[in-house]
């Protein structure tokens, strides 16, 4: 059994100096693989079919109820004032009742809002709606001028 030992003799220019990449490229190549099979897996999108964008007039029907904000937070039910929104809750309480004991669809509330409010007065105006039980809200708004 022989073993070659180096000796200090031996120059160091025949040493090689470079490094092997081979051996990474390849272990990357093999990762590189395994991701692109395995995140199509991994990514789980539910297909569905987006609507178009359309504005479709809403008709207001005498049932719906129209609560209006002006720009200085002045809430107004179908054009009447309102006090506060403790009000404006009982009142929503009592049309939905009225609504379902007398068999009739309940009604839907549609806000209007001036583009200059804060959006925490329109937003009290939907939670007041969700806390009287209300099942429908839209919005009111004007169609968007293509020209301005």
């Amino acid at each position: 059994m022989a073993i070659q030992v180096s000796s200090a003799e031996r120059d160091d220019a025949d040493l090689t100096t470079t490094i092997n990449v081979t051996p990474l490229v390849d272990v990357m190549l093999v990762l590189l693989i395994i991701f692109l099979i395995t995140i199509p897996v991994i990514v789980k999108v539910v297909p569905v079919t987006l609507p178009n964008a359309r504005n479709i007039p809403t008709t207001t029907k005498p049932e719906n109820i129209v609560l209006a904000v002006d720009r200085d937070e002045n809430i107004y039910w179908n054009n009447q004032p309102v006090e506060s929104n403790q009000e404006v809750i009982r009142r929503l309480e009592d049309s939905m009742l009225r609504a379902h004991n007398s068999g009739r669809p309940l009604p839907e509330v549609h806000i209007r809002a001036d583009e200059d409010v804060r959006f925490e007065a329109v937003g009290r105006l939907v939670y007041d709606a969700q806390r009287a039980s209300v099942p429908k809200i839209g919005f009111l708004t004007e169609p968007r001028n293509p020209g301005g």
